[in-house]
C-alpha cells in the first residue's frame, strides 16, 4: 500500500527510537495525525525546540544556560573532588532525585556489551582525566562508579576501573540495595538512596 511520503519518514524517524519497532512506529505516526493540524504544529515546534539544548562541558548532561555548564557543574557548594561516573542521562536524574549526593557528575554514555569505548566515549572520558589533572591537582576524593548492577554493569565497571584508579584515593561503586539485574533509572528514591549510602 502506498503512503504519503511524510508518512513514511515519519515512521522511519521514530522507528530510531530506543524499544520501538516498525509496527508501533506506525501506530504512533497515526496517532500524531489523528491528533490533527494545531497538535502536530504544537509537537513540530517542541521537536525543534531542542535544537537550543546542549550538553555540559564537563559532565556532558543537557543544559540551555549561556555558558559552557549544566546547573549541577555551574554550582560552587557543589563537591567537585567526588565524582559519580554515569552511563545515562536518566541515571543522573535518578540519582539527584535521591537528594543524596553533593558531588560531581560524568555521562559516559551506554557502553557496548563488547566493552569497547566508542571514539566520542574516549573522547570524553579523555576529558574528565583532564578535569581531574587540572581541577583536582591529579585525584579526585572519590569516583562512584555508578553502573547498573547487571552483568554488563559489571564488566563496564571493572574496565573503568584499570582506566580510573589513578586519578582518585577511593573508587566506589553504588552498594547492592539495588537488585542484581536491576537498572538505576527504575530504582525507587529510597532504594537508590541507600545504595549511594552503602557504596563500597
Amino acid at each position: 500500500m502506498n503512503l504519503p511520503p511524510p508518512i513514511y519518514k515519519i515512521i522511519q524517524q521514530l522507528e530510531k527510537l530506543p524499544s520501538i519497532g516498525p509496527r508501533q512506529a506506525m501506530r504512533l505516526a497515526f496517532y500524531l495525525i489523528a491528533q490533527g493540524q494545531n497538535e502536530i504544529k504544537s509537537f513540530a515546534q517542541d521537536l525543534n525546540s531542542l535544537l537550543s539544548v546542549k550538553n555540559c562541558a564537563q559532565c556532558f548532561f543537557v543544559h540551555q544556560n549561556p555558558d559552557n555548564l549544566c546547573d549541577i557543574c555551574g554550582n560552587k557548594s557543589r563537591k567537585k573532588e567526588l565524582i559519580a561516573v554515569l552511563e545515562k542521562e536518566t541515571d543522573l536524574i535518578s540519582i539527584e532525585r535521591t537528594k543524596k549526593f553533593h558531588g560531581r557528575y560524568f555521562i559516559l554514555g551506554p557502553i557496548a556489551k563488547t566493552g569497547i569505548l566508542e571514539e566520542w566515549q574516549k573522547l570524553r572520558l579523555q576529558n574528565l582525566k583532564s578535569f581531574i589533572q587540572k581541577e583536582l591537582n591529579g585525584q579526585a576524593e572519590e569516583i562512584i562508579l555508578a553502573f547498573s548492577p547487571t552483568a554488563n554493569g559489571d564488566f563496564n565497571v571493572s574496565l573503568l576501573i584499570k582506566e580510573l584508579a589513578p586519578l582518585a584515593k577511593k573508587i566506589s561503586r553504588l552498594g547492592r540495595g539495588l537488585p542484581t539485574g536491576g537498572e538505576i533509572e527504575f530504582a525507587d528514591d529510597e532504594t537508590l538512596g541507600e545504595a549511594l549510602n552503602n557504596r563500597g
